[in-house]
């Protein structure tokens, strides 16, 4: 049965050289099989097409290929594009490119559902049903690269784990996924050109430190008050700000990578001055700048964007102190793809 079959993807190169070797065949045929998964992106041991028939049926006789396929594909009037997966299981994430003039970013997803309980996301309500696995996750960029040559001219030019879930709480699936886009044997892409974004797991950030890692991090702050963060965050009770702000401490001094925080202005939530002024203390404690995201609303009343002097005290206070901040406007509005919208609606 299908479905006891081990999925290849799941095995290292030596284990698929060794499987040939135990076979009565040649190690290097485990190279051409692990090409074909990783660089060639092949969906079936069909298209494996140096390969003998025989060893072809004994492959499909041992494993699966648990691809992901799109599901749905959506195209925004401003060339957003959103992808709802589906999964081996059947279960659905979504993973949106974002083009503008000069790159082209992937924005992927590494749970189905949310391990967190941001009351301003629409993926939060979900709730975590399971982890993605790495080919999951590489499949998203690799679907997405294609997209940007076909709609855009361009290869992917850029990564962020911004998507459903929280990537810290996936954390092994989500190195070895960065690991196989970033080796020459996967996608090649440079490190630098990835971001993960987490809403603030102190003791991952001060791991991911620890294993020297090369991408750079963001946090999805919102509020430098833990009084405001809990009531927008919950989980912000565990993992207050003061151990957050000694874990991005502790990752600027290991990693010398400043630190970009991710942060929307909300109408009568923390569109005052002494929000900015606690956000200002909090970029001081390690080299950072400011995103200012720009909201969407999920039908939810409690949250609204702030209104454009909310937006430009926050400009001017952060400049004035020598932060750099940039105001985001949100791509992809009109198909439920722009940031905190990802719910699987469709």
């Amino acid at each position: 049965m299908a479905d006891t079959k081990k999925d290849i993807r799941a095995l290292t190169k030596e284990q698929i050289r060794e499987f040939f070797v135990k076979n009565g065949d040649k190690a290097f045929r485990g190279n051409q099989v692990y090409e074909w998964l990783w660089q060639k992106g092949a969906h079936s041991f069909a298209d494996m097409t140096n390969l003998s028939k025989e060893t072809r049926q004994m492959l499909e006789d041992g494993f699966v290929i648990n691809h992901i396929k799109v599901d749905q594909m959506q195209r925004s009037s401003d060339g957003t594009i959103k992808n709802a997966i589906k999964l081996h299981d059947s279960l659905i994430v979504e993973s949106v490119l974002i083009p503008n003039p000069t790159r082209t970013t992937a924005c992927v997803s590494s749970q189905v559902g949310c391990s967190l309980d941001c009351k301003f996301c629409a993926t939060a309500r979900l709730k975590r049903m399971r982890n993605l696995n790495p080919d999951e996750i590489y499949d998203q960029v690799v679907v997405i690269d294609n997209e940007s040559r076909l709609y855009h001219n361009r290869p992917l030019s850029n990564i962020v784990f911004m998507g459903m879930g929280e990537p810290l709480m996936n954390y092994n699936n989500v190195l070895k996924a960065i690991d196989k886009i970033t080796s020459p044997e996967g996608l090649g892409m440079s490190p630098k050109r990835i971001v993960v974004s987490t809403s603030g797991v102190p003791k991952m950030i001060k791991k991911m430190a620890d294993d020297e890692v090369k991408f750079k991090l963001a946090v999805s702050l919102h509020s430098a008050i833990d009084e405001v963060r809990d009531t927008i965050m919950p989980f912000n009770k565990t993992f207050p700000l003061k151990d957050l702000r000694e874990a991005l401490v502790y990752w600027y001094e290991k990693t010398k990578n400043r630190i970009t925080y991710e942060y929307v202005v909300w109408k009568g939530i923390n569109d005052q001055r002494k929000d900015v002024d606690a956000l200002v203390q909090f970029c001081k404690f390690a080299p950072s700048k400011v995103n200012i995201i720009e909201y969407n609303p999920i039908d939810d009343g409690m949250f609204q964007q702030a209104n454009s002097e909310a937006i430009t005290m926050y400009q001017r206070v952060l400049e004035e102190n020598n932060i750099t901040v940039t105001i985001r406007r949100s791509r992809g509005k009109d198909i439920d793809a722009a940031c905190g919208q990802l719910a699987n609606k469709n």
